[in-house]
């Protein structure tokens, strides 16, 4: 895993929070902030905080697959 950085974040890219290991999976969205499937990481809004945790978008990790 590597820190954020959005030029290595595809549309797929999944996503972990290094606080609680909240997994942020754009094919299945977020169901606690109403974000509908399909969206990419990258195009969650800025206030957008992990669901479990509430840590901010820069504290989440690329998952390499």
């Amino acid at each position: 895993m590597n820190t954020v950085h959005e030029f290595e974040i595809g549309p797929t890219t999944r996503m972990e929070c290094k606080v609680c290991w909240y997994v942020y999976d754009p094919v299945a969205g977020d169901e606690e902030w109403q974000v509908p499937p399909g969206v990419p990481f990258h195009e969650l809004p800025e206030h957008w905080t992990c669901p479990l945790c509430g840590a901010s978008k820069d504290q989440f990790l690329i998952i390499q697959e």
